[in-house]
């Protein structure tokens, strides 16, 4: 039964690192007192660890960086929980295939290890990182990533602002030209929202609720607290 917690950033305004979330993370992890801390979407690997070694310490979990393990394999069979923090999405997959660690991870999660994922780590969670953000800095062999849920994410999301004066394109845009060449639905996770899957029971959480693309249809405005789990029927 797969349990999964995806945040749309770890980082919300009026809030500390990981403040919002701190409710849903200790709900989501009840038993589990260690974190398998997965640093590899920034390039200071031991500085990100310590940061949210600092900040989960005092909410009961020690944490593990899998950077600073000697065998990368073994420490994913003895981790309680993983926790896949944010950076540049690119660089994230691009080091899981590297490692060889992408299908050891699915396979964990499918088997009940839960998963935190954060911004990177969300989008490494879903089919694919098509609708990242983020800039191709390094060059993945596949944009295919866990497929832990069958759809796309795109965190962060904004909404079109109909006052300001720029010209480019909108998360919106983005995402409708995703639609021109995918049929994945994608959802727009606002800041300071997030997703809870318990098995096939998937709900959305936090407070700034979320926006739902589907091919050939309007977007569609998600709740705080709806049931998305038809989303996991594909």
């Amino acid at each position: 039964m797969s349990r999964l917690l995806l945040l749309s950033s770890s980082n919300v305004h009026g809030f500390g690192y990981l403040d919002h979330a701190a409710e849903q993370l200790r709900g989501f992890l009840r038993k589990e007192r260690r974190v398998l801390f997965v640093p590899y979407a920034q390039m200071d690997h031991a500085g990100y660890a310590a940061r949210v070694r600092e900040r989960l310490l005092p909410l009961g979990y020690a944490v593990d960086s899998l950077h600073a393990m000697n065998d990368t394999w073994e420490a994913l069979e003895a981790a309680e929980a993983v926790f896949v923090g944010g950076g540049n999405t690119f660089l994230l997959l691009t080091t899981m295939y590297r490692l060889g660690l992408m299908e050891r991870l699915r396979g964990r999660v499918a088997a009940g290890l839960p998963y935190v994922g954060s911004s990177a780590g969300t989008n490494l969670a879903t089919r694919s990182i098509e609708t990242t953000n983020d800039m191709p800095i390094v060059y993945p062999p596949s944009f295919t990533a866990l497929g832990l849920v069958p759809f796309n994410i795109n965190p962060h999301y904004l909404d079109p602002d109909p006052h300001s004066t720029h010209k480019g394109e909108t998360r919106e845009t983005r995402i409708r030209e995703f639609h021109e060449h995918h049929a994945a639905p994608v959802l727009g996770l606002r800041e300071a929202a997030m997703l809870r899957r318990e098995g096939e029971t998937l709900t959305l959480r936090g407070t700034a609720g979320a926006r739902l693309f589907r091919r050939g249809q309007e977007p569609e405005e998600v709740a705080a607290g709806a049931d998305l789990s038809e989303l996991l029927r594909g």
